[in-house]
């Protein structure tokens, strides 16, 4: 089992930047690929940005490719997601993922283990 809880949302101004932290607990963190993804109301889960287990492959969604970066640090137990040039269209719950696969994935079917979210509000 892994435990992941969020933090680092709030409300932010259009252009603003944003810090969103998740601490992961139970089974051994440097073995899991991370994702981060969102929700905004009445709108599926969807895909923001993963990062296999040892830092040296990310991705992206198209829709924050250059304004997102995903990060971790295995010694804390930690996965980063740096937004900058935040638009009202970021305005969701964002969640924080863990999977055992050895590549990061996309899709959040293949994720088993969840955060609670965070809410991140960017206001126009």
């Amino acid at each position: 089992q892994v435990q992941l809880v969020e933090s680092g949302g709030g409300l932010v101004q259009t252009g603003g930047s944003l810090t969103l932290s998740c601490i992961a607990s139970g089974r051994t963190f440097s073995r899991n690929s991370m994702g981060w993804f969102h929700q905004a109301p009445g709108k599926e889960r969807e895909f923001v940005a993963a990062i296999n287990w040892s830092g040296g492959n990310t991705y992206y969604a198209d829709s924050v490719k250059g304004r997102f970066t995903i990060s971790r640090d295995n010694a804390k137990n930690t996965v980063y997601l740096q937004m900058n040039s935040l638009k009202p269209e970021d305005t969701a719950v964002y969640y924080c993922a863990a999977t055992s696969t050895v590549v990061a994935r996309k899709s959040r079917y293949d994720y088993p283990y969840w955060g609670q979210g965070t809410q991140v509000t960017v206001s126009s």
